[in-house]
C-alpha cells in the first residue's frame, strides 16, 4: 500500500546575515517534505519576494536594516503570511511587538536543528508556536508595559466570551500559559484528540488566529495576570 508523500513546506527565510541564512538553508532543506524557495536580507525584500513566491512560512528575523521583521510581520500577516520570528535572545526587545503583529511563533535562533524543523512543520500545520518560558517572560515584558496595565475596573471581556464552555475556558487558561496540547490534556484529564477540538472551538468563538493570539488576548483582556499557574 503506497502511503502519500507528504506536501512540501515552501519556506522564505530573511536574515540580513548571508551565513545565518545559509546555515538555515542548509538544514531546512535537507529535510524531503521542506524547501527554502528564497532568502531575503531585509523586510522589503521579504515582503517583496513573500509577493512573488507565496511561501507557506516565512522565517523572520527582527532586527534588519531598512524595514525591521516587526514591520514586516505586520504586513506579511495582514496578506494572511505565517510568520515564525527568529531571535538572537530569549526577549528581544522588539519581540512582543512582532508577537501582537500576528506572528506564529518565536524561536532562539541558537535552537537545535531538529527543534528548528519541528517548529517550522509545526506552524505550516497552523500550530502557533508558543514555548512556556519564552511566553512567560514574554509576558512579564508585556505586563510592565503601560498598554499591559488595566485601568481601574479592567478591560471588558473580549467577544465571544460568553460562548465559551466552562472546559474551554479551562482550556484558553491553559493555552493563555504556553501549555501544549498533551500538557493541557494531562491537566484536565482528557486526551489530546479532545483538546484539539476544544482549542479549535476556542480560536473559532474568539475570531482568533491562532494560540499566540490567545496569549496576547488573555494578557491584554486582563483575563490571565504574569505568574498565574
Amino acid at each position: 500500500m503506497n502511503v502519500p508523500a507528504e506536501p512540501v513546506v515552501r519556506l522564505l527565510v530573511v536574515d540580513d546575515e548571508s551565513l545565518v541564512r545559509s546555515g538555515f538553508r542548509l538544514i531546512l532543506d535537507s529535510e524531503p517534505d521542506l524547501e527554502v524557495v528564497g532568502e531575503a536580507g531585509d523586510g522589503y525584500e521579504a515582503i517583496e519576494m513573500a509577493s512573488r513566491l507565496r511561501p507557506d512560512v516565512v522565517l523572520m528575523d527582527i532586527r534588519m536594516p531598512r524595514l525591521d521583521g516587526v514591520e514586516a510581520t505586520a504586513r506579511l500577516t495582514e496578506d494572511g503570511f505565517k510568520v515564525l520570528i527568529l531571535t538572537t535572545f530569549d526577549l528581544d526587545e522588539y519581540l512582543f511587538s512582532a508577537v501582537k503583529a500576528g506572528a506564529s511563533g518565536f524561536l532562539l535562533k541558537a535552537v537545535p536543528p531538529d527543534d528548528l524543523i519541528a517548529a517550522v512543520k509545526a506552524v505550516a500545520r497552523g500550530d502557533a508556536l508558543v514555548e512556556p518560558r519564552m511566553t512567560r517572560r514574554l509576558l512579564d515584558e508585556f505586563a510592565r508595559s503601560p498598554a499591559g496595565r488595566s485601568a481601574g475596573g479592567g478591560p471588558p471581556l473580549p467577544p465571544g466570551w460568553d460562548q465559551l464552555t466552562e472546559r474551554e475556558i479551562e482550556v484558553f487558561n491553559a493555552m493563555a500559559r504556553g501549555l501544549s496540547n498533551a500538557e493541557i490534556g494531562a491537566q484536565l484529564y482528557i486526551s489530546e484528540t479532545t483538546v484539539k477540538s476544544h482549542v479549535a472551538h476556542v480560536l473559532m468563538k474568539l475570531a482568533l488566529r491562532d494560540r499566540v493570539q490567545v496569549v496576547v488576548l488573555a494578557y491584554e483582556s486582563g483575563l490571565i495576570s504574569p505568574g498565574t499557574g
